[in-house]
């Protein structure tokens, strides 16, 4: 049947909806279980976000804006809107829905339903008091928070415990993908969860890890991931180690420049390690009100995660046996030789036009403030020149 331009969009989004509910019956371990479909009218969410009051919206990603909502019973919840323009489209909602219905733990952000109706199409989760990790670590001055020692390391256990359950200990095996900063939430107690499973993907042994679809948030992405599409659980404790670094400095991997010789917190560090001054990396709002020991401790499990061979880098359940001390962690070993010609390449990888405050490009990627996607001969000149960047770090 054709469609006329008057109602093409309206038969658009049809199909877009048929779409999704033949997803979410055919996909084999979805089709398994009970999803909260059509748990929530559309109704009850106009009412309980004042139908999508500008003042209750939140925050704004790929996928779309989110709005704080108050259901009748004083429950409050987050409403995330599928945009019109968004970059993430249907596959990664029914993805998002299957994989975080399918999941249960107290360091993963709760889902409690979802709302396919008319022309909206809406995710509804727990309403997180204390927005992201990264607003809450470099977020503008009135929005930051002022974490102590104690509250940093406690959410960058909880991190690792919420992966450590994802790669290990939940029935399905799945890898993240996209673990950053504006990814992990934070509740009114500071307990922090992993939210966002649009790009999360289900390691299947059979599985040859080789992904022809690159997804992630430049900064956070492992380099066998990003340059040859090897896909592990071993690129989200690369993307954890990250996120260490950044708890300890308070300082965006993406964005902090010391130096003009170096683009990446990360690289800032491997230099700092070499030097014997890792220490250096802690936030100064600290002061002195942190442990020295815990502090070396989370610098040094970071720079171990994000060693560039994923066997070497431990798993996320010894990530979490490290940080609360029951295992040791090994001083990580580096060497770093900065060349003019390194440096030229690290700065042409900021030449497209990146997107958001992030600084970040995001491949694919759904979440906010790092959205870019790069394709054919672009996708190919970042390959090269990030292998390029590997060989010279050796």
């Amino acid at each position: 049947m054709r469609c006329f331009p008057s109602i093409h969009c309206s038969c658009r989004k049809v199909n877009q909806l048929l779409f999704i509910r033949h997803r979410l019956s055919r996909t084999p371990f979805l089709s398994q279980m009970h999803l909260p479909t059509g748990s929530f009218s559309l109704r009850q969410i106009k009412a309980a976000t004042r139908n999508f009051d500008p003042e209750n919206k939140i925050g704004e990603g790929g996928f779309g804006p989110v709005y704080k909502g108050i259901l009748p019973d004083g429950s409050m919840i987050a409403v995330k809107q599928l945009s019109s323009k968004s970059k993430q489209g249907n596959r990664e909602f029914v993805n998002e829905i299957g994989m975080i219905s399918a999941l249960q733990h107290p360091n993963l952000v709760r889902l409690f339903g979802c709302c396919i109706e008319g022309n909206q199409l809406l995710l509804i989760y727990e309403y997180m008091e204390n927005n992201s990790l990264a607003r809450a670590l470099f977020g503008p001055e009135g929005l930051r928070l002022n974490l102590d020692w104690q509250t940093r390391r406690k959410i960058c256990i909880g991190i690792a415990r919420g992966l450590a359950y994802l790669h290990e200990e939940s029935r399905l095996k799945i890898v993240h993908r996209d673990i950053k900063t504006t990814n992990v939430l934070l509740d009114k107690d500071l307990n922090a969860k992993i939210s966002d499973f649009g790009l999360a993907k289900l390691d299947e042994e059979e599985n040859t890890h080789i992904s022809t679809r690159i997804a992630g948030t430049m900064g956070y992405m492992a380099p066998e991931y990003a340059t040859r599409g090897h896909l592990t659980e071993k690129a989200d404790v690369y993307s954890f180690g990250v996120v260490a670094l950044e708890i300890v400095s308070g300082k965006s991997n993406a964005k902090y420049l010391p130096k003009d010789d170096y683009i990446y917190l990360l690289d800032w560090a491997c230099v700092l390690q070499e030097k014997g001054t890792l220490l250096d990396l802690v936030d100064p709002a600290l002061g002195t009100n942190f442990s020295i020991e815990e502090a070396q401790q989370m610098l040094n499990l970071g720079l171990l995660c994000t060693n560039q061979s994923p066997t070497l880098r431990p798993a996320m359940s010894t990530v979490v046996s490290m940080l609360e001390g029951h295992t040791p962690v090994p001083v990580p070993t580096m060497k770093v030789n900065r060349t003019e010609s390194m440096e030229l390449r690290f700065r042409a990888i900021e030449t497209p036009s990146w997107d958001g405050d992030s600084q970040a490009v995001s491949m694919g990627a759904h979440m906010a403030n790092s959205s870019f996607s790069i394709q054919s001969s672009k996708e190919d000149l970042f390959r090269s020149t990030t292998s390029r960047l590997l060989d010279d770090f050796g």
